[in-house]
């Protein structure tokens, strides 16, 4: 079975800079597993990773997206997957990476999405209702989706709430999502810092996003005609941010996205220091 290697973790952890590394060492191509990294102009907010920093090791999955449109995770799979096999076709390996538990295990898990229309009566409908009554409806119709939405800081996504409500009442039923069994083999490899250190690390990384121009950045998506609500369903870096707000704001996401790591039982944790043991452990794997 195909072997590929996927560096997964927390904000700031310095996962990427890890996973270049690993690509110019094992002629590896990375595929980039982050829910908005996939939208054009969400630069500096995002964290993405620059050309510079990429040092010509080819990246997939950012920037393919409009930030005006909608990008699924079942998107995400099917456009992820035939990178994959682009990579393999190259005879390199694909290195998946990213912060996104989500897109990570519908890689890896083969998690298999409910197909279902646009309701738009319903979206109508929906859509003159306040989040916080949109997340009760979910609740008594799926109460794990809604419990997930607020896990990953979503619950002020009106768009994603309605699409999971629409899900919900299309099937008639809490929607279980499918696994089937990929037809790769993952290495797994996670970067982890020490709480305090982490924290410093969003200190300074949310202060240089600001000096780099975060504020700049929003204004030109506004003149590029993406509107507020959009904004805020980009997240709070883009929804009025302050130093002080996108810090206490980073380091909540940085703890559920350890929360939905830590429930994988074969994941292999790392400091990001430890290149040179990240190196050897493929090396046993591979």
């Amino acid at each position: 079975m195909q072997k590929l290697i996927v560096i997964l973790g927390q904000t700031a952890t310095g996962k990427s800079a890890l996973a270049v590394k690993m690509a110019k060492k094992f002629k590896g191509e990375i595929i980039s597993a982050d829910s908005r990294q996939v939208y054009t102009g969400l630069d500096i907010g995002t964290g993405k990773i620059t050309p510079k920093e990429m040092r010509g090791v080819p990246h997939y999955m950012i920037d393919i997206v409009k930030p005006k449109d909608r990008f699924t995770v079942a998107e995400y799979k099917d456009q992820a997957l035939e990178k994959i096999e682009v990579i393999l076709a190259k005879n390199k390996i694909p290195i998946i990476t990213g912060g996104t538990g989500f897109y990570i295990d519908a890689i890896t898990k083969g998690v298999v999405f409910p197909t279902v229309p646009p309701n738009k009566k319903l979206r109508k409908e929906l859509e003159q209702k306040n989040v916080e009554q949109l997340l009760k409806m979910l609740k008594k119709l799926d109460p794990i989706r809604a419990k997930d939405i607020e896990n990953k800081n979503e619950q002020n996504n009106k768009v994603r709430i309605i699409r999971a409500i629409e899900i919900a009442k299309a099937l008639g039923k809490v929607p279980k999502i499918l696994e089937i069994k990929p037809k790769y083999k993952f290495i797994k490899i996670g970067v982890m810092l020490p709480k305090e250190e982490l924290a410093k690390k969003i200190n300074t990384r949310v202060r240089a996003m600001f000096k780099s121009g975060l504020l700049k950045e929003i204004q030109k998506l506004k003149r590029l005609g993406v509107s507020e609500k959009r904004l805020r369903e980009f997240g709070f870096e883009y929804n009025k941010p302050t130093v002080e707000k996108v810090i206490t704001q980073t380091v909540k996401y940085a703890k559920r996205q350890n929360t939905w790591f830590k429930r994988e039982k074969n994941i292999k944790w790392f400091s990001p220091s430890e290149y040179k043991e990240v190196e050897k452990y493929i090396k046993t794997k591979i």
